[in-house]
């Protein structure tokens, strides 16, 4: 007989973004709105920092932790946009892409057997992440609480505390939220720490949409970070990319904030799963940081004028809530009477050429919703909202 896989690694469900995403690849003309990422390339001068730092010589080993001058500006950022001092050799480590920061981070916290609370819906990643820990992620919807004035994602603190139990190790949130786009308020957050505190929980807040806001006052404020709040002695993890706000989602790097005993241990596993990220990536990082403020701005506008063109587009159609976003670069439209997300977005796509992502894969709270993602040119979103409400007006919801 032949070896089997381990049972808990065949226990990981398959992302059902991934399942329509590589059906979709089988296809020509895909108007591609299911991944979370811009068609903007990586800016030049991004590009080109790459470029010199590898004819520099960028090419060899780092420390676990990433390289000095990468930390170093990093906590720079904090003091500039977050006033907020950071020890870069104790509190950050650099990481090969938010998903990595998430991986090593839930790592450090969770045991066999232990269980995290994760406010959904939520990128999938998270909960997968904590399941290939063999611990137990529990989910917990962000009820849709509907006004006079709109529709706006909230945090059930009632539900939060009902969810603890002697096992539970950890809070996950993610703020600018993906898919729903809300932002956590000072007052949540503030509650989400307490919560935290109280029943001596690691939280650990997803910030990597935090520069794509549109409630800020100006376009390039950055959302306020949890860490405006936490001590150095708080257990407070923050994970980060330059992914979204760079669009760096093919170099994969990113990083985490977290108390200095987390980062050593986090600094330390790197090197039994990364190592360390590439070397001449970071240095280019530490560009982005330096000279990617005018880049932002000029991405937002567009982002914010496309999101309020989807929403004309969408409010125009029966039996569909959409909450107006106020951060990230998706539209997670509640669709009356839809039962199965996944069977909707993959006969959408295979009908009218329109990938979207299934509200199913982003945890409960998600059936019966799917998510846009708008960070595209016009000349890719309108013909594809012109082919969404074609679809939707034909009132096939089953």
């Amino acid at each position: 007989m032949t070896a089997a896989l381990a049972p808990s690694a065949r226990a990981i469900a398959h992302s059902r973004i991934r399942e329509l995403a590589e059906l979709a690849m089988t296809m020509e003309g895909v108007y591609k709105l299911y991944f979370g990422e811009s068609n903007i390339p990586t800016p030049p001068f991004i590009r080109d920092a790459a470029a010199r730092a590898m004819n520099e010589g960028f090419t060899y080993y780092t420390s676990n932790a990433g390289l000095a001058s990468t930390r170093e500006a990093l906590a720079g950022y904090y003091s500039a946009k977050h006033a907020i001092g950071l020890d870069p050799e104790s509190e950050i480590v650099v990481t090969t892409s938010g998903v990595q920061a998430l991986n090593v981070s839930i790592r450090c916290t969770l045991d066999p057997g232990d269980e995290a609370i994760i406010l959904t819906p939520a990128w999938p990643n998270g909960t997968s992440i904590v399941q290939m820990c063999n611990a137990t992620p529990v989910q917990l919807a962000q009820p849709l609480e509907r006004t006079a004035g709109g529709a706006r994602y909230t945090v059930d603190f009632d539900a939060l505390e009902a969810a603890v139990t002697p096992r539970t190790r950890l809070l996950l949130y993610t703020s600018p939220s993906n898919p729903l786009g809300w932002v956590a308020t000072e007052e949540e957050q503030r509650r989400l720490l307490e919560f935290a505190r109280r029943h001596k929980l690691w939280l650990l807040a997803d910030e990597v949409y935090e520069r794509l806001w549109y409630d800020g006052g100006r376009l390039g404020a950055v959302v306020p970070s949890i860490l405006r709040m936490a001590t150095r002695e708080d257990s407070v993890i923050v994970a980060q990319s330059f992914s979204k706000s760079y669009c760096m989602t093919g170099w994969r790097l990113g990083w985490i904030v977290a108390r200095a005993d987390l980062a050593a241990r986090a600094r330390e596993l790197n090197e039994f799963i990364i190592s360390h990220a590439p070397s001449f990536g970071q240095r280019a990082a530490e560009t982005a940081l330096r000279d990617g403020e005018g880049f932002i701005v000029e991405m937002l506008e567009q982002f914010r004028a496309n999101r309020d063109y989807c929403l004309d587009v969408l409010r125009t159609l029966p039996g569909l809530t959409v909450p107006e976003p106020s951060g990230a670069f998706y539209l997670f439209p509640h669709i009356e009477g839809l039962a199965d997300s996944f069977d909707f977005c993959k006969r959408l796509l295979l009908e009218t050429r329109v990938g979207l992502a299934p509200g199913v894969a982003f945890g409960a709270g998600g059936e019966s919703s799917v998510r846009l993602c708008y960070a595209s040119e016009r000349s890719i979103l309108e013909p594809a909202m012109e082919r969404l409400a074609r679809f939707i007006q034909r009132g096939d919801r089953a």
